[in-house]
């Protein structure tokens, strides 16, 4: 009576085993995916059916198709509302910047950018969890004969709260640094912004610190981000300093974003007529990196 017990029981655990297999297998019937194949095809379809060696996946235009898991390179569970008129509208990998103002959407956590505009100006940014990241960057004087004493850099702390969903975040960060071997000094700044990494705009506020006092004036940031096309995105970013006559400042222009990189193109603008000065061209390149 022992012995058969002890066979029920043992069957009955592979045929747990079996059933959760097949569950976990099954797990992904129904989701569109998006499949890069370990020879550069990119797949984008619903998932009919899954095992452990397969899955088949519908394809407008084309049907079913077979792709072996050992062939797989890269899966992705991709939200069907980011398809558009048959094109995969990738997330914006550069969704928590404008030219140079942060917003107040976050870095996922393990995702991060490097950027540089004019060879000059280098800002690397990490997130550390989804709600803080940290950033550092450098003006390599060095390298221009100025030596180490003419080397600024500086470390960009942020932290971000989703407020309602992702239409809208607060922001507090700061920009602190300084020239290596002279004075240091600090921006503090909060920021809200509205809308999602496709489309928002951001107003923010930031206070200027140096030598252990905190400046009166505060520096306005208004910045807005539209995507035009799939890897077309519109940019604005406006300073002023209220009370002080020709503080306002305006960059405007574009970026071009694959997947992988972006570039961006724009015209530093002043506000007010400044005589002979009417535009300062803006050119910049970052690269995202991490687990996206």
């Amino acid at each position: 009576m022992l012995k058969k017990s002890a066979l029920y029981l043992f069957i009955s655990i592979l045929l747990s085993l079996s059933f959760t297999t097949v569950s976990q297998a099954q797990d992904n019937v129904g989701e569109t995916v998006r499949i890069t194949t370990s020879d550069g095809n990119v797949l984008m379809g619903v998932i009919e059916q899954e095992n452990d060696d397969q899955v088949i996946i519908r394809v407008d235009g084309i049907g079913e198709v077979t792709v072996q898991k050992s062939n797989i390179k890269k899966f992705e569970i991709i939200n069907p509302d980011r398809i558009r008129n048959g094109d995969y509208w990738f997330d914006n990998p550069h969704g928590t910047r404008y030219f140079f103002a942060p917003n107040a959407i976050g870095l996922q956590k393990g995702t991060g950018y490097y950027q540089n505009a004019w060879i000059f100006f280098n800002n690397v940014n990490y997130g550390i969890s989804n709600n803080f990241s940290i950033g550092a960057g450098l003006i390599p004087g060095f390298l221009f004969g100025g030596g180490l004493d003419a080397t600024p850099l500086w470390i960009l702390p942020k932290f971000s709260i989703p407020v309602s969903g992702d239409n809208f975040h607060l922001g507090v960060g700061a920009m602190i640094g300084g020239i290596i071997g002279s004075g240091s000094g600090a921006l503090f700044y909060g920021s809200g912004t509205v809308g999602s990494t496709d489309k928002n705009l951001t107003v923010g506020l930031g206070y200027g610190a140096s030598g252990g006092e905190l400046s009166s004036t505060p520096l306005v940031n208004i910045s807005g981000m539209y995507r035009a096309k799939r890897t077309i995105y519109m940019l604005g970013e406006l300073y002023v300093l209220p009370g002080i006559d020709g503080s306002g400042v305006a960059l405007m222009g574009a970026r071009w974003a694959p997947e992988n990189f972006a570039v961006d193109f724009g015209l530093i603008l002043p506000l007010e007529d400044t005589g002979d000065f009417i535009a300062i061209p803006w050119l910049g390149v970052s690269i995202p990196f991490g687990n996206r």
